[in-house]
């Protein structure tokens, strides 16, 4: 068996159960930990069959002391795995969410200067920081500065914020949005809808969209070896 764990219980475990249906055929069992807590521990109890294969989907913040030492124990376990468990480079869910192609025109923002920056990070990523560097807009590194140590996960949750507060595809606390997509309503209030109607009506055909972006195949090219 090949088995999917992940610290999300609300959007981001349903974006993987997702994955799982239209882009591997259903071939992990999708199961989350809760935290990355949670994931250590089921980890640290693991006797894994000779078949058995664990993906690991661990956010992993730099600036973060508790996850680095939970990320160097969980790495540490990985490695006497004999390969049998892989652990996935993730920063966060939003990081996943600011990758999609069709971000911005899903969400129709008008917030030209929130795009450029978008753009200017999600290039300037690497190994879990923004590379400052890579970044001469003042304008994007005025917006970085506000954030204490210049954090990542901080970073993307803002700009997620920023692109789809209050707009027809959302994303507001653990839910993503109100109906992220046609089909798959996780809305707290599945009778009382404010999405309006998408350009793509047919939810599959949507989620296919977005997995298959540039930028979200680069994020799940390791699965499935």
């Amino acid at each position: 068996m090949k088995y999917l764990w992940t610290e999300d219980t609300g959007a981001g475990l349903h974006f993987w159960k997702l994955v799982n249906q239209l882009f591997f055929e259903n071939a992990l069992v999708i199961e989350s930990k809760e935290s990355n807590q949670g994931i250590l521990d089921a980890v640290s109890d693991l006797r894994p069959e000779e078949e058995d294969k664990y993906y690991i989907a661990f956010d992993y913040v730099v600036d973060n002391q508790d996850i680095r030492n939970k990320y160097r124990l969980l790495k540490s376990i990985a490695e006497k795995s004999n390969g049998r468990i892989i652990i996935l480079d993730m920063i966060c869910f939003e990081y996943l969410i600011l990758a999609f192609d069709y971000l911005v025109q899903w969400t129709g923002s008008g917030k030209t200067d929130k795009i450029r920056i978008r753009e200017a990070v999600l290039s300037a990523i690497e190994n879990h920081r923004i590379n400052l560097s890579k970044i001469d807009d003042e304008k994007t590194l005025q917006y970085l500065a506000s954030f204490k140590r210049y954090s990542t996960e901080r970073v993307m949750k803002s700009l997620v914020g920023e692109f789809t507060q209050n707009e027809k595809w959302s994303v507001k606390g653990a839910l993503m949005g109100e109906c992220w997509y046609k089909n798959c309503c996780i809305s707290e209030h599945p009778n009382n809808l404010r999405c309006g109607k998408p350009e793509t009506e047919d939810g599959n055909e949507k989620m296919r969209m977005l997995i298959c972006s540039e930028e979200i195949q680069k994020l799940l090219n390791e699965l499935i070896r």
